[in-house]
C-alpha cells in the first residue's frame, strides 16, 4: 500500500537537527524530500559526530541520522539566481520547511506572503529557537541553550549536583517530531480547505510542553520541579543499588506497589494512598535499599517483570542496542556495504512507530552534498546550458 505522503514533495532549507529530523519523518513515509545547501556552506551537521574522517567528507553521523530518503541540491539563496531556482521549486512543492534565524528569508523576499502569493497550497514550516515575533523572537539557541531557557536543566540532576541538561539532544528532535505532526495536520487540512498554511514552531514552546505537568503543577501551586536525581517522589518508583549495578523501579500506582511489597514478602509495607506514600518514603527507601542489595540487576528485573511490577536494570547504549528487542521493532536501518561518501557500514534509526500496512522505511542512503543538483533542476525545465551557466557562477 502506498505510505502516507507518496506525492508530497518537501522542500527542506534546514540545517542541524530538529528542522532536518521534521522533513526525515515525512521522507520515511514516502514524501519526496528535496535538501537545499548553500555550495560553499554545507549544513552544519555534516561536520559533526566522532566519526572524524565522514566529518572532514560532509558526511558526519549527526547528518547521516536524519538525512535518508533525500535528495540534496546546492543553491545559493543570496544570489537572484538561485532564489529564481528555489521560487520554481516551490511553486510545485507541497511543504517548505526551514529553520533560518526569523526575518532571515523574509530579508531574501521568500518570506510566507511573498511564497503563499506564488503558490497558495504551500504549507510553509518556520523553525526557530524562540518563535516568530515576542520579546526573544530575535534570539538564536541551541539545543542545551533551550535547556538552559526553558527551567529543564534546573530541574534536573541530584540535590547536590545541579543544574544538569539532557545526555542527549533530546529537545531538538522532539521539536522534529512535533514539526512532522504539524506538517501532518496541516496537509490533512490542506485536504479539507484547498488552502496552505503558516506554521511557526518554536523549540521553546516544545520544552515547554515536555515538562507540560510540571508547567501544570507550578500555575496551580507555584511550586517548581526540583532536581531529584534517580528519586522519584515515590520510594518505590526509584533506582537502586543491587549486587552489580542499579536498578529503576516503577511500582509507580497503588496497585503495583502493593504487588511489589507483596513480591518482597513484606506485605505490610503497602499503602493505601499516596499521601501515605510519601509521608512514609524515608523508610520505604531504607527498607528497599537494604533488599535490593540482595541480588544482581538482572535477577531483580527477570523477577519483578515475571510478577507484573515495571523494573530495567540500568544499561548503557550499547546494552540498549544489543537487546534483541530492539531489533524485533525494526527501529533501525541498517546500510552493511556503507553509501556513496560511506565507507564501510552503518546504521540509522527509522521511526519510533509501526503502521500494518505502508509504513515508515528507509529506501535510499544520506546523499553526498549536492548530489541530486543537476536532476532536479532538469525536472524543473533547465537546459544543460543553463545549469552549466549556474554552476560557472557559483549560484550551484
Amino acid at each position: 500500500m502506498a505510505r502516507p505522503f507518496e506525492g508530497i514533495r518537501v522542500i527542506d532549507v534546514t540545517h542541524v537537527l530538529a528542522g532536518p529530523f521534521a522533513a526525515y519523518q515525512l521522507g520515511l513515509l514516502g514524501a519526496d524530500v528535496i535538501k537545499v545547501e548553500h555550495p560553499d556552506d554545507p549544513d552544519q551537521s555534516r561536520d559533526s559526530g566522532p566519526d572524524l574522517a565522514l566529518n572532514r567528507g560532509n558526511m558526519g553521523t549527526y547528518f547521516l541520522t536524519q538525512a535518508s530518503n533525500k535528495r540534496s541540491i546546492t543553491l545559493d539563496l543570496k544570489q537572484e539566481a538561485g532564489k529564481a531556482v528555489l521560487r520554481r521549486l516551490l511553486a510545485g512543492a507541497d511543504v517548505l520547511v526551514e529553520n533560518y534565524r526569523p526575518g532571515a528569508f523574509e530579508a531574501l523576499g521568500l518570506g510566507y506572503e511573498a511564497v503563499s502569493a506564488l503558490n497558495p497550497r504551500l504549507i510553509y514550516c518556520s523553525i526557530s529557537a524562540f518563535g516568530h515575533g515576542g520579546p526573544r523572537g530575535s534570539q538564536t539557541a541551541y539545543d542545551h541553550v533551550i535547556q538552559a531557557t526553558s527551567g529543564i536543566m534546573a530541574a534536573t540532576g541530584t540535590p547536590e549536583v545541579n543544574p544538569i541538561k539532557f545526555g542527549a539532544p533530546a529537545i531538538d528532535y522532539a521539536t522534529g517530531t512535533m514539526g512532522a505532526f504539524a506538517l501532518a495536520s496541516a496537509l490533512f487540512q490542506r485536504e479539507r480547505t484547498g488552502r496552505g498554511q503558516r506554521i511557526d514552531l518554536a523549540m521553546l514552546d516544545v520544552a515547554m510542553m515536555m515538562q507540560a505537568s510540571h508547567v501544570a503543577a507550578w500555575l496551580r501551586t507555584g511550586k517548581g520541579s526540583k532536581p531529584a536525581g534517580n528519586k522519584h517522589l515515590h520510594a518505590t518508583n526509584s533506582a537502586y543499588q543491587t549486587r552489580d549495578g542499579l536498578v529503576m523501579l516503577g511500582a509507580s500506582n497503588l496497585r503495583q506497589q502493593r504487588r511489589l511489597w507483596t513480591a518482597l514478602g513484606r506485605p505490610e509495607m503497602a499503602k493505601p494512598d499516596n499521601e501515605s506514600r510519601i509521608a512514609d518514603r524515608d523508610r520505604e527507601e531504607a527498607v528497599l535499599a537494604e533488599i535490593m542489595l540482595t541480588r544482581t540487576a538482572e535477577e531483580w528485573e527477570a523477577f519483578l517483570q515475571s510478577r507484573h511490577i515495571p523494573a530495567a536494570r540500568v544499561r548503557t547504549m550499547a546494552e540498549a542496542l544489543d537487546d534483541p528487542h530492539i531489533a524485533s521493532r525494526e527501529l533501525l536501518h541498517r546500510f552493511p556495504e556503507g553509501a556513496p561518501g560511506v565507507e564501510g557500514a552503518f546504521g540509522v534509526p527509522v521511526a519510533a512507530f509501526r503502521m500494518a500496512h505502508g509504513g515508515p522505511q528507509v529506501d535510499s542512503p544520506p546523499p553526498q552534498m549536492g548530489a541530486d543538483t543537476e536532476a532536479v533542476l532538469a525536472e524543473l525545465g533547465y537546459a544543460a546550458g543553463d545549469i552549466a551557466a549556474l554552476r560557472a557562477q557559483r549560484v550551484i
